[in-house]
């Protein structure tokens, strides 16, 4: 049973396992893969691209780009807590993480990686076949036009929520600290609009502590730009599942948060057009871009999660079976939509045509490789799946 505030004074109030929060991972990372076709046909820079890109696809994907993958970590953050309180022992919660991210990762590594990583060789003139690549070059930790080994392309959002799990498990050891402190410090935010500022005040401010000094480069031990970012937004989530007061001001807040997500959204779009392509806007510009992202990924995660508290905690014949899909399609779909972006993109297809093509053919080979894997008992974990002994009573494991 999940415990969430939902009245007026805060009080706690039993409810059944928080089911929108199940809709919401779901429909992210289902916008998620629609996200990563439409890049092949947006003008931002990508693995593979269409020889026609169409700027009309610029301003709906900036509106998402601020705030799909905040909410995937804050919902992940959720989802975390609620399988530590399954049995309140830090080692048992990362030993359980290190299965079910650790394990698929490294499956991912050797089985569906090195496909990505021989279509970027292509396009920077590598002449291999797949299978020599895959066996040899691959491997090689010197740079093979361009890449070396280990790079683990869109599997960084595994790696990077694995870190985060451990800086939360070392957290949650130390003196004085542990899961209920974490809510209770949350929960100094309820008392006015303090929940919507002070969280896009310090967002902003370590945002702006390293943007011009570090790149924003994906690397786990170079990656503070979205680090600092990315893991308090966990955190949060993480604290926010336990016995917090924080529902009924994440309802008080709805309107102004959807306010700012909106001004903030009609800033990141009109910088983006402003500056399209590989221009680089002064460093006041930027610098209001970078906040105006931060404001909307986080003012939209409060809408979300209100809007998924009143219309969506409901029950489905569905959820279940989706709920557990979702890791398996996250981890198959980038490989797939690289490979028949591919090879389909030679033939010169009508772009509607394309798009359907490329998504229909991503989520049937994801579809299947989850089908597949959810079946055969040794193959479950190597696509994120827990093993069948074991019952998920509270809330999947969330990727």
């Amino acid at each position: 049973m999940i415990w969430i505030n939902s009245d007026t004074n805060g009080t706690m109030i039993p409810q059944r396992r928080h089911y929108g929060l199940d809709w919401l991972r779901i429909g992210a990372f289902g916008l998620l893969i629609v996200y990563h076709v439409a890049m092949v046909f947006s003008t931002w820079d990508w693995v593979i691209k269409s020889p026609v890109t169409y700027h009309e696809l610029t301003a709906p994907m900036a509106l998402l780009t601020p705030w799909r993958l905040p909410l995937l970590f804050a919902v992940s953050g959720y989802a975390s807590r609620k399988l530590f309180d399954k049995t309140r022992d830090v080692r048992a919660f990362t030993d359980s993480r290190n299965r079910r991210l650790l394990i698929p990762w490294g499956f991912a590594m050797v089985a569906l990686i090195p496909p990505e990583m021989w279509v970027r060789a292509r396009e920077a003139g590598y002449p291999g076949s797949l299978l020599h690549f895959w066996l040899t070059d691959y491997w090689s930790v010197t740079p093979v036009y361009g890449h070396g080994f280990p790079n683990w392309e869109h599997l960084w959002f595994v790696a990077y929520l694995w870190a985060y799990t451990m800086a939360l498990a070392a957290l949650l050891l130390a003196p004085g600290w542990d899961a209920e402190r974490l809510t209770r410090s949350v929960d100094r935010l309820a008392p006015g609009a303090r929940l919507l500022w002070v969280p896009i005040a310090a967002l902003i401010l370590l945002k702006f502590s390293v943007m011009f000094v570090l790149s924003e480069k994906q690397g786990l031990f170079t990656d503070w730009n979205a680090h600092f970012a990315y893991c308090p937004i966990f955190l949060f989530g993480f604290a926010l599942a336990g016995e917090s007061k924080l529902w009924p001001t994440i309802a008080r807040l709805q309107w102004p948060a959807a306010a700012v997500a909106l001004v903030a959204g009609v800033t990141v779009v009109c910088i983006e057009l402003a500056y399209e392509g590989h221009n680089v806007p002064p460093h006041l510009i930027m610098m209001l871009d970078r906040a105006a992202r931060l404001a909307m990924g986080w003012s939209m995660i409060l809408v979300l999660f209100q809007l998924a508290s009143r219309y969506l905690d409901h029950d489905h014949k569905w959820r279940a079976t989706l709920a557990e899909a979702v890791f398996p399609l996250y981890i198959a779909h980038h490989p797939a939509i690289i490979l028949i972006a591919w090879y389909t993109l030679p033939l010169n297809l009508n772009p509607f045509v394309e798009f359907a093509l490329i998504l229909t053919g991503t989520f049937g080979f994801a579809v299947g490789f989850y089908l597949i894997g959810r079946e055969i008992d040794w193959l479950r974990p190597l696509v994120g799946l827990s093993p069948r002994s074991i019952r998920r009573t509270v809330a999947p494991a969330s990727a």
